[in-house]
């Protein structure tokens, strides 16, 4: 952090620099050496605009607004955010940090974020409810000079920073990877999908069938697993009890419910794209499966902190950054390397975006709780 008189010369220079820009961004093309940490936030393929703020000195009232709350991941992901924010290096630039989750229903969510804007919250971020709907609050946050972040299930909007891995992208790799691996070409395809409309679902949705639509002989079978292992589990099972056998299945989530569903099915061993979760890794490598797991990392709601920080602090971003993708593939798989025993089976795996200095060991994070704070 930046001495008083520091912030404010920064606060002059960043007026001086962005006077005649746009207060959420220019869509200009940028050389990356001009960006903060470009290691880390690199911007999505396609994109060329770039956000920038005047500087505001800290520390800042920041916040974030979770809408679903229904399975691990958005758990590890809040405690994610407030362990790195606990950390005496990052605890100085919080005046506070406000945790708030509202559910799957869109007016609530834009409604707390209304509220916090009002109350003179410097910068929020969220999980989007729905990636439409939000330009009025957008606006609204654009005049009360709040500084917005939207990650993992995004806005479709230019006009606010975007955190996210490419997630059509994400989806394809791992089908693409289910359909090379299947030893017959003739059968059925089960595609598990996520909750209802978000963009991640959307997306990853397109991903899978850009690979297996059109594709002879194959059928696509969809069930829906609102990214909760238990539901997957029960969907899956359904799924094997009403069509039988399936030659390759792909989850976007809840990979263990996916794998317990197989194993009390008895069901033959055919390809799996999934997730990361640590139950599911491990079952894979013990039973000596054939699979890829792609994770969607909770950690992304640090680097969108980081990204909200680094703009308060009058620093040039990508509008849209694309964090990449840590991927594993059954043949690598070891015990202690990319999962483990000794860890909970609903613990994402491979969540760490070294590029951006987001390591998060589980023990940090168990001191964390996931409640509104």
């Amino acid at each position: 952090m930046s001495s008083l008189l520091g912030l404010r010369v920064g606060r002059l220079r960043a007026l001086a620099i962005f006077a005649a820009i746009s207060f959420t961004g220019a869509a200009v093309t940028a050389n990356a050496q001009e960006m903060y940490q470009p290691q880390c936030f690199k911007p999505m393929p396609g994109t060329t605009k770039t956000i920038s703020y005047p500087a505001k000195p800290g520390p800042w009232r920041l916040a974030l607004v979770n809408g679903f709350v229904g399975n691990s991941w958005r758990i590890q992901m809040i405690q994610s955010l407030k362990a790195w924010a606990t950390r005496p290096e990052n605890a100085k630039n919080f005046r506070e940090l406000k945790i708030v989750s509202t559910g799957t229903d869109v007016a609530a969510q834009i409604a707390a974020i209304d509220n916090l804007i009002a109350a003179g919250y410097d910068g929020i971020i969220f999980i989007a409810v729905s990636p439409t709907a939000f330009k009025p609050v957008i606006a609204r946050a654009k005049r009360a000079g709040t500084v917005l972040s939207s990650f993992d299930n995004v806005v479709d909007s230019e006009e606010i920073l975007l955190v996210n891995e490419p997630q059509v992208e994400f989806e394809q790799v791992k089908s693409q990877f289910v359909f090379d691996n299947l030893t017959t070409k003739q059968g059925k395809v089960l595609e598990v999908r996520g909750l209802p409309g978000n963009s991640v679902d959307r997306d990853r949705s397109i991903g899978f069938h850009n690979v297996f639509d059109k594709k002879p002989g194959i059928e696509t079978v969809t069930v829906v697993g609102n990214w909760d292992d238990g539901t997957v589990q029960k969907v899956v099972s359904d799924a094997v009890a009403t069509h039988g056998q399936f030659i390759g299945m792909v989850t976007q989530h809840g990979t263990t419910g996916l794998m317990n569903a197989l194993k009390d099915a008895k069901h033959p061993k055919i390809p799996i794209g999934g997730a990361g979760e640590n139950g599911s890794l491990r079952m894979i490598h013990d039973g000596d499966w054939t699979s890829i797991a792609r994770v969607q990392s909770p950690a992304l709601s640090v680097v969108a902190m980081k990204g909200v920080i680094a703009l308060l602090e009058g620093k040039k971003l990508p509008q849209h950054v694309g964090l990449p993708v840590p991927t594993l593939y059954s043949k690598d798989l070891k015990d202690g390397a990319n999962y483990s025993t000794s860890l909970p089976d609903n613990f994402q795996a491979g969540a760490d975006f070294k590029d951006c200095d987001v390591v998060l060991p589980f023990q940090e994070l168990l001191k964390q709780t996931p409640d509104n704070t």
